[in-house]
C-alpha cells in the first residue's frame, strides 16, 4: 500500500469542531474522516530526523522539510509547528480544516497530518521548484521563466483563487497571498498554498471584520491593513500585486517602508499613464514577450490594486479578461499605496491610523516567508 491515499471528492469533510485544543488535539476520527494520520517516528525516519540537509524553508509556522520513505517513490513536504510559534496551533487547526476540503489542480494538496504529543505536522505534496519568488526575484534564475511560462503562471493563479471564491465546497478568502505562498511543481504550474490564514464565509457573506490583522508588508489591501475588512477583493488586491511583481521582476515596496520613493505599484501607475507600460517589464522577458499582452496585463493588475476595493474586478472578471483578449479593459483608477504617507496624507488619513492602532497586528516582511 502506498503512503498516501487521496481523499475521494465526495467524501464527507472534517469540521471545525472536530478540531481539539492543544492539549488533547485530534482530527475526529469518524468513519467518514478521510485524511491520514501517521506516526511522529514515521515523519522522522522519512525527514532524516529533520535533517538540516532536507530543509526547504522556514515561516512564521515553523520549518518545512522534505521527506521520502525508503519503500516509497513519493517525496514530500513536511510543515512542522514551532513550539515557539504564538499563533501557529491556530494556523495548523485552520489549516487542516479549510485546505481538506479543497482540490483543485492550482491548490497544493494536503496528504495527511501527525499529531503526536507536542507536535503538530502538516504533509503536503512536494514542490521541486519550491516557491514563484525564488524564481522571479532572483537575477540568475529569473531568465528560466520566459513570459509564456509567467502568463501560465499567472493564469493558475486567477484560476486557483476563482475557485476559493466561487466553485470550491466553500467560499474561502486566502488573506496571505504572495508569491512565497505561489508554489511550483514540476513542469512550473503554481499551486496556492498556506492557507492559515484562511477565512470561510458563508453564502450570503460579502465581507468580515477583525481585530486581528496578519498579513505581508507589500500585500494587503488598505482597507484590510487599515481597518481590518476583507473580502473576495482582498485577495484580487494580493493577486494585483503578485500580477505585476512577475511582469517586473521586482518586489513591491509597501508604504511603510521609510524610503520615500514610489513603490511597484505607484512605479507602474505612472507608466502607464504615460503610455510607457513596457518599461515595468523584466528586461529578460524582452526576447520572449508580446507587448500588447504585457501591457494589458499590467493594466489588469492596475485594475486590482485600485484604492476602493468596488472599483477592482472580481477573480470572474479577472479570468475572463486573462483568457479573452478581445473584452475591453476598463480605465484604472490610482491605485493604493503609491509611495510612503505624505505629511498631507498622513492628516487626511488619521482616524484610520488611529483605529489601527487598536487592532492587534501581525505583520511579516516583505521578504516573505
Amino acid at each position: 500500500m502506498r503512503l498516501f491515499q487521496m481523499s475521494s471528492p465526495n467524501a464527507s469533510p472534517i469540521h471545525h469542531d472536530e478540531v481539539r485544543g492543544a492539549s488533547n488535539m485530534e482530527l475526529g476520527r469518524q468513519k467518514d474522516q478521510d485524511l491520514p494520520f501517521f506516526s511522529f517516528s514515521t515523519i522522522k525516519n522519512a525527514t532524516n530526523y529533520f535533517a538540516e540537509a532536507n530543509k526547504l524553508g522556514e515561516g512564521g509556522y515553523g520549518p518545512v522539510y522534505k521527506g521520502k520513505l525508503p519503500l516509497e517513490d513519493q517525496e514530500f513536504a513536511v510543515k512542522r509547528l514551532s513550539k515557539i510559534s504564538r499563533q501557529g496551533l491556530n494556523e495548523f487547526k485552520n489549516e487542516v480544516s479549510v485546505i481538506c476540503k479543497l482540490q483543485h489542480r492550482n491548490l497544493v494538496r494536503l496528504l495527511g497530518c501527525c499529531i503526536e504529543e507536542e507536535e503538530s505536522i502538516l504533509i503536503y505534496e512536494y514542490m521541486p521548484n519550491r516557491s514563484l519568488d525564488s524564481f522571479i526575484f532572483d537575477s540568475s534564475k529569473k531568465a528560466l521563466l520566459d513570459w509564456r511560462r509567467r502568463f501560465h503562471i499567472i493564469e493558475g493563479i486567477a484560476q486557483g483563487l476563482l475557485y476559493l471564491h466561487r466553485y470550491s465546497r466553500l467560499r474561502i478568502i486566502h488573506r496571505d497571498l504572495k508569491t512565497s505562498n505561489i508554489l511550483l511543481d514540476s513542469d512550473m504550474n503554481p499551486k496556492i498554498s498556506d492557507f492559515g490564514m484562511a477565512r470561510i464565509f458563508g453564502d450570503d457573506d460579502t465581507r468580515g471584520k477583525t481585530n486581528r490583522v496578519v498579513g505581508t508588508f507589500g500585500y494587503m489591501s488598505p482597507e484590510y491593513a487599515m481597518d481590518g475588512l476583507f473580502s473576495e477583493k482582498s485577495d484580487v488586491f494580493s493577486f494585483g500585486v503578485i500580477l505585476l511583481e512577475i511582469i517586473s521582476g521586482k518586489k513591491n515596496i509597501a508604504f511603510f517602508e521609510t524610503d520615500h520613493s514610489l513603490n511597484l505599484l505607484g512605479r507602474a501607475w505612472n507608466f502607464w499613464k504615460e503610455g510607457k507600460s513596457m518599461e515595468l517589464m523584466d528586461s529578460t522577458l524582452s526576447a520572449s514577450c508580446s507587448s500588447s499582452e504585457v501591457t494589458r496585463c499590467i493594466q489588469m493588475g492596475l485594475l486590482c490594486v485600485q484604492e476602493r476595493a468596488m472599483d477592482r474586478p472580481n477573480m470572474s472578471d479577472v479570468v475572463s479578461m486573462l483568457s479573452n483578449e478581445t473584452i475591453a479593459l476598463p480605465l484604472p483608477k490610482e491605485p493604493a499605496f503609491l509611495s510612503q504617507l505624505s505629511s498631507t496624507d498622513a492628516d487626511s488619513s488619521s482616524s484610520r491610523q488611529r483605529h489601527r492602532s487598536r487592532n492587534d497586528i501581525t505583520i511579516s516582511d516583505v521578504d516573505g516567508r
